[in-house]
């Protein structure tokens, strides 16, 4: 059968192939249009960008069906982890910072600067952020996890794994679909498609869709202006067009277009550990500022109150097109078919940000267009694809150009000058003890016989510290308002040339050889802009130096860092920066599998992974001298696999276990060290372990399950401040030599049971549950003790029962069945305590609990949601 012929009398055919039934479970018999079980057989892939049994595939690839992932309750990225073992996903001050991990592996979100580990691909096309694919994903047919570095195919290259998402496709056969949705949280969701032909060649899908929910967090509003009193809601839409059109019975063209947007307040975080510094920030808010601090400043109870007086609203907005082209060439190089992919995409935010996330006002961020990021991104692909009886062999070319824009902006709030005076008075008094020092009430020190409003020299500059007096013989403090406003400018192009080619050297002994050539360039435009004077107490710091460190000594740098940081600091004002650097890399991969009988295949396999250079588009400091490039160097990874695949039980049970070895070298570590995020290349970072997968097509018509199991074992190599870009940063990464990484759970476990089945003429039931179970893990970038998570399990659960033609079909449905409290990231609150100290501990490390004023926030997990999902499809 021609192309054109299979696509017209496929009814949701994916341009292509035919329809693919998921591994996480599949249809019934009468789903599958023929007269017998279900079997592995229906489980088709295409991780190596041609339809292959998953069996076949000597990848590790979690396939999940539509069916699957709608009985889990999957309408985005995040959701997916609950069905994928070794897999986490968490988002921090926004969903525009969400990030992948596998196998103990992901990229930080906050900075757009970086590329993402773990790769996002949508109907083909490389989505080069993680957090542009967070969104509602509509009609899915089915979505492929794969594991490792995927170095030859799908676009850019990634490092740890790939997402690959294959949504619905018209068809000519016409079809509607409904959905209606409610449930706690006053969660209401309504979507809908039609689908059918415009002509005998020409058919068309349409989707919209829009979800509205409450937010889960209970906010403290403390001094204001913020009015809203919950966060973490949902308000977005979607709406999806698509063409496929069939000239002949050798073209097919498939044109997508789509937009989505988010209009939501999300995400404050909540204290976990409270430090000293509560006090200050009770001083100076309407009541309670944050979370009281437990005795001996222990861990906090869970709690799902956050405190802030800013606005977190979020405004996220993504659009863009592709086409893909398939040509089928019977009579070129004895058969062959030629791809084109063109994609075109936008992705903004603009977002408000609450700094401290207290009821204080001490610093933010405004909603107002001076904060967020955009990438705007064009592509183009080319392969050509065909086989004989002993080589199934692929070409291709890839470029991309994207251009990145971020604005950042400081705003300084009515409480910052006062809340840093405590700060600076309690270290001063620590210091020394016997000559004490108090803040008034406009923020200035005094010492026992001394008028603020005449100081005596040298304490003159300590004395009125942003109060609007003499600061080091005049000029103003931190004025209230906006401090700094900075833009950056990436442009990036990259070209890469690429094959994939597998060699039959037998029936059962198969070679896979593949190779990619990148050729990466990337510049850097930016204005640091220092606004309303800031910078100025900051100057007269530096000023009066001399006359500083003869009173206060050893404590003069802290004192001095204080006064300029990244936000304050004089030497960024009108800061122009331009910088370029370009990269090439050979990636690829080499596969030899072997089929000991048809049940059983069993493969080994090399691979290198590369991931882009970039730049950290931030203010970056080492001590209080702006760093003068923000490159990091790229990252690549040599990986090895040995595996099996089985295929057991009448083709019934499928049973795959592989064995791991990933080496990371500059690995790019995105960490908050308390006052700014910096990039750093960890010298080595190694993932080692197993994963192993089951799935079984009971003989009980239509009760199947699936489980999986990750064994991880990822930890950083060892390595001293001489070996970082930038030594000053190592006494906050002291914790990572030869440690775990952070998100690496030793053990990662899913299971899913479903059924589905009809049970009389008219009448089909159904039910799911699908959980997952980690091991502890630290969600902390530095391995801070405190911000280790227990182990936990999450469970979502569904119940069915509709028509046996599926005409109507209503759901019950519940997520996070059992109300697990969990935290996603934890994190140093900002000037909020210190955690590591700048003297080497007896233990010899650079950390030591007992010293650590620290507080700690988290961004939580969701709470147990539940609701009703009413389905009409005709």
């Amino acid at each position: 059968m021609r192309l054109t012929n299979l696509l017209r009398t496929t009814a949701s055919a994916a341009v292509v192939g035919a329809v693919a039934f998921g591994f996480a479970g599949a249809a019934s018999a009468q789903d599958t249009g023929q007269d017998r079980a279900t079997t592995v057989d229906d489980i088709i892939v295409t991780a190596q960008k041609r339809e292959q049994n998953l069996q076949d595939v000597p990848i590790v690839v979690t396939s999940l069906s539509q069916e699957v992932l709608e009985d889990a309750g999957v309408r985005d990225i995040k959701d997916l982890q609950i069905l994928t073992p070794g897999m986490t996903v968490t988002s921090t001050s926004s969903e525009a910072s969400t990030t992948a991990r596998i196998r103990g592996v992901g990229t930080v979100g906050d900075n757009p600067g970086l590329e993402s580990s773990v790769g996002v691909v949508i109907d083909g096309v490389y989505r080069s952020r993680n957090s542009v694919g967070f969104g509602d994903l509509g009609e899915l047919q089915r979505i492929e996890v794969l594991k490792g570095p995927q170095g030859t195919l799908f676009g850019k290259n990634t490092s740890a794994g790939v997402i690959n998402i294959i949504t619905e496709a018209p068809s000519f056969t016409p079809g509607f679909n409904a959905e209606l949705t409610v449930g706690n949280y006053g969660a209401m969701a309504a979507s809908g498609s039609v689908t059918g032909p415009i002509s005998d060649t020409l058919a068309f899908r349409l989707y919209a869709g829009r979800r509205l929910r409450d937010g889960f967090m209970e906010i403290d509003t403390g001094d204001g202006p913020r009015e809203n009193t919950d966060d973490n809601n949902q308000d977005f839409g979607t709406v999806r067009g698509q063409l496929l059109w069939l000239p002949n019975d050798n073209t097919s063209v498939r044109f997508i277009a789509d937009y989505s947007s988010r209009d939501e307040y999300c995400c404050i975080g909540t204290q976990i550990r409270t430090g000293p510094t509560y006090p200050f920030i009770d001083m100076l808010s309407d009541g309670p500022g944050q979370r009281p601090p437990a005795p001996g400043f222990g861990m906090l109870p869970f709690s799902r109150t956050g405190y802030a007086n800013r606005e977190s609203g979020q405004e996220v907005e993504d659009k863009g097109w592709s086409v893909e082209a398939n040509f089928d060439m019977p009579n070129f190089l004895g058969g062959s078919t030629l791809t084109s992919v063109s994609s075109w995409r936008k992705w903004s935010s603009s977002l408000g940000h609450e700094i401290d996330y207290t009821g204080a006002d001490i610093a933010y961020r405004e909603q107002d267009g001076d904060f967020g990021f955009d990438v705007e991104n064009a592509t183009q692909e080319f392969r050509l694809a065909g086989s004989t009886d002993s080589l199934d062999w692929l070409v291709g070319a890839f470029v991309t150009q994207e251009d990145i824009g971020r604005t950042d902006s400081w705003y300084f709030g009515e409480d910052y000058t006062p809340f840093l005076s405590l700060l600076l008075t309690a270290r001063l008094n620590a210091a020394n003890p016997a000559i004490p020092v108090s803040p008034n009430a406009i923020g200035c020190f005094t010492r026992p016989g001394q008028v603020a409003s005449n100081p005596a020299p040298p304490f003159g500059f300590l004395q009125c510290l942003g109060s609007g007096g003499a600061v080091g013989g005049g000029g103003p403090g931190f004025t209230v308002g906006q401090g700094f406003e900075d833009t950056y400018e990436q442009a990036s192009t990259s070209y890469a040339l690429f094959t994939n080619n597998t060699w039959h050297l037998t029936e059962a002994f198969d070679i896979t050889l593949g190779l990619r050539y990148t050729m990466d360039e990337k510049s850097l435009r930016g204005q640091q802009t220092n606004t309303n004077g800031n910078g100025t107490t900051c100057g007269a710091a530096l000023a009066n130096a001399g006359a500083i460190g003869a009173v206060l000594g050893a404590n003069t740098p802290t004192i001095l860092g204080n006064f300029c940081l990244p936000w304050a600091n004089i030497a960024f004002n009108d800061r122009a920066i331009s910088e370029s650097f370009d990269d090439n890399e050979l990636s690829g991969t080499v596969k030899a599998s072997f089929r000991l009988n048809p049940s059983i295949l069993t493969y080994v396999s090399y691979a290198r992974g590369y991931k882009s250079f970039g730049y950290n588009l931030d203010r970056v400091q080492s001590g209080i001298t702006p760093v003068a490039s923000t490159l990091f160097p790229s990252e690549v990874v040599d990986s090895y696999e040995a595996g099996v695949k089985m295929t057991l039980l009448d083709r019934t049970l499928l049973l795959n276990a592989t064995y791991f070895d990933q080496t990371f070298e500059d690995f790019q570590l995105n960490t908050f060290l308390g006052t700014a995020f910096v990039v750093e290349s960890i010298p080595e970072l190694t993932s080692r372990g197993v994963d192993a997968d089951f799935l079984w097509f009971s003989p009980i018509e239509g009760l199947s399950f699936q489980g999986g199991v990750t064994w991880t074992d990822a930890e950083y190599g060892e390595f001293t401040a001489a070996d970082l870009a930038n030594p000053s940063n190592f006494p906050q990464l002291s914790l990572l030599p030869g440690a775990r990484a952070s998100f690496a759970p030793e053990w990662s476990t899913t299971l899913a049971i479903n059924f589905d089945r009809n049970i009389g003429d008219d009448v089909r039931v159904g039910f799911s549950l699908a959980g997952k179970y980690m091991s502890d893990y630290n969600t902390g970038s530095d391995l801070i003790p405190f911000k280790q998570q227990d182990a936990f399990t999450t469970l979502n659960g569904r119940f069915l029962v509709g028509s046996a033609d599926e005409r109507w079909t209503a759901e019950f449905w519940v997520q996070n069945l059992t109300d697990e409290e969990y935290i996603q990231v934890a994190y140093n609150a900002p000037l909020q305590g210190s955690a590591f100290q700048t003297t080497v501990q007896p233990n010899g490390t650079y950390y030591n609990p007992a010293l650590d004023t620290q507080t700690y926030d988290a961004f939580l997990g969701a709470p147990r949601t539940y609701g009703a999902t009413l389905r009409f499809k005709y």
